[in-house]
């Protein structure tokens, strides 16, 4: 580890002009399931970021999944996320020669607080922080989507196989579970419900596809910085509201729709103060649907990298064995949204 904090902490001097730079911190960060995130704090000495700074390296695992951006890309995301006013981390530097450390790595600034998701939930909130929280969310989410195709620097993100996002990320899934080779007949099910009711779409936008509850910091009751921008892509806003709502990311608050936080109402109400733009709550829950598929397939696709022995890991084979809860929480969830009709 102090090898490597080494060579990070020469790369930021070279970056910034310092004429040395001092470790005072190197960790490796928890999280990332699929990329390695460092922490460093240097005292750096001259140059343009003077003084003891704050930084998160972010560079490749031995192995991903076939959804995720690679480093340059995701870098490229979170500057255009930042330029359009998102509380995202600041990037700073790319490195696209694996030589230096041994991966493509980048470097962006390091915010406060804690992404931990059953620390947010079980937070002891007022109703009154939990409403702000959640429609700071919203905001922010409204504030991503203002960025839309055609974007000069988001080029290699591809445009949606099909008119209609919903309908290109069910011809995604059920490419995902035949890669798979094995039967699942609920998701396999479940697509079909999706393919059959698919809503007419928004706008294409710049989603960020993993939006949830565990991948944004909090200090106290402050949002500081929105993390885990690898899976962005062109899609309808509503996949970014789904996916926060879904069941699988409200960590047993399940009462508590938005991310297990708060509301989906006030979501909805941060959202349109930002945008302007009325949800319909109806075409999130049918998102929300879509989520469940995806993070079970997603759950198998991670499994098969400890299987294969391409990475082996108890996290991600136990994040295999999750995806019978996910599985019951479809049957559940298309039955009450079909009840409800």
């Amino acid at each position: 580890m102090s090898a490597i904090a080494d060579i990070f902490s020469t790369f930021i001097a070279q970056q910034t002009g310092a004429r040395s730079a001092r470790v005072i911190d190197f960790d490796k960060l928890s999280g990332g399931a699929i990329q390695d995130n460092f922490g460093l704090t240097l005292e750096l000495e001259d140059g343009s970021r003077l003084g003891r700074q704050a930084f998160v390296i972010r560079q490749d695992a031995p192995s991903g999944v076939a959804e995720s951006l690679s480093r340059p890309e995701e870098f490229r995301v979170l500057q255009a996320a930042f330029k359009a006013g998102v509380t995202a981390p600041e990037p700073l530097w790319l490195c696209e020669d694996p030589g230096i450390s041994g991966q493509v790595f980048y470097v962006m600034t390091r915010a406060a607080g804690s992404a931990s998701p059953r620390t947010l939930v079980k937070a002891d909130f007022s109703e009154d922080q939990r409403r702000t929280i959640v429609r700071r969310l919203g905001a922010e989410l409204a504030r991503l989507h203002t960025v839309r195709p055609p974007q000069e620097s988001l080029q290699f993100l591809e445009p949606p196989q099909l008119e209609n996002p919903a309908l290109s990320r069910v011809v995604l899934y059920r490419r995902y579970l035949k890669e798979i080779g094995e039967p699942h007949p609920v998701l396999e099910w479940a697509l079909n419900w999706l393919e059959d009711r698919a809503p007419a779409p928004g706008p294409t936008v710049l989603c960020h596809c993993d939006f949830r509850t565990g991948n944004y910091m909090m200090d106290g009751d402050r949002l500081t910085a929105i993390l885990d921008w690898e899976f962005a892509a062109w899609s309808d806003p509503c996949e970014d509201l789904g996916w926060l709502c879904c069941r699988s990311w409200r960590f047993g608050a399940d009462h508590r729709e938005a991310g297990g936080i708060g509301d989906k109402q006030d979501l909805l109400e941060g959202y349109r103060e930002v945008s302007g733009v009325d949800i319909d709550p109806a075409t999130v829950s049918y998102w929300e649907v879509m989520a469940l598929v995806r993070w079970a397939a997603i759950a198998l696709q991670q499994a098969r990298r400890h299987m294969s022995g391409e990475q082996r890991s108890l996290e991600l084979a136990l994040t295999g064995r999750m995806v019978a809860q996910m599985e019951f929480d479809l049957l559940n969830q298309i039955q009450e949204l079909e009840d409800g009709q």
